[in-house]
């Protein structure tokens, strides 16, 4: 007898946690959820993440059609977040606010907070939470005009990518460089192991 394998969507439109979910060797397929990225009144930074991930997963289940009920289904959410001083850093608006974002983690430690969240199809979902540590050496202004310049910072929590350019800023990490990356292998492998897909099939 045959036991049929979880069928397992990415409910993401990010490369990078396309990426990071095929290199541990999981088939997955994409969902390209739209949710509202807003910080609700008196939400922590590890509540909003965590609440993002859940309802990207949630969204991404709402997208499957009728017909796949009678498979066993499984949705990743993720969300990641740079935090100073208990206050997100979200995307960039613009040039000026890109500037201001990382003349600010200039020569200073912030955390990266990442969830990540899954579901199945029979309600049930779990959450799990890994927080970071970086540290940026201290930057001229020059030079972070001419990172702007190369793009990159442009649609980054933070305004850096952690495995691009970016990577030249990054005195020090501690905790998971997946997480910083936007998905948290770790924990996302516990996940998919407690609702029946092993990563090492």
């Amino acid at each position: 007898m045959t036991i049929q394998r979880p069928r397992l969507f990415l409910a993401s439109s990010s490369p990078r946690r396309r990426e990071l979910l095929a290199q541990i060797g999981v088939p997955f397929e994409v969902l390209s959820p739209d949710i509202p990225e807003h910080v609700l009144p008196a939400e922590s930074p590890q509540e909003y993440v965590c609440r993002l991930a859940e309802e990207k997963a949630r969204a991404g289940l709402s997208l499957l059609s009728a017909d796949t009920s009678t498979d066993t289904i499984l949705l990743l959410g993720s969300d990641t977040s740079v935090v100073v001083d208990g206050v997100i850093l979200g995307k960039p608006q613009d040039r000026n606010d890109g500037l201001q974002m990382l003349a600010q983690l200039s020569g200073r430690s912030h955390q990266v907070m990442t969830a990540v969240s899954l579901l199945n199809n029979h309600a049930r979902q779990e959450t799990q939470l890994s927080v970071s540590e970086v540290r940026f050496r201290r930057l001229g202004r020059d030079e972070i005009e001419r990172y702007w310049l190369s793009g990159e910072p442009a649609d980054k929590s933070g305004g850096y990518a952690v495995q691009g350019l970016g990577a030249v800023f990054i005195e020090q990490l501690s905790g998971s460089y997946s997480a910083v990356m936007g998905l948290p292998l770790f924990e996302t492998a516990l996940l998919l192991e407690s609702f029946g897909l092993s990563v090492l099939q």
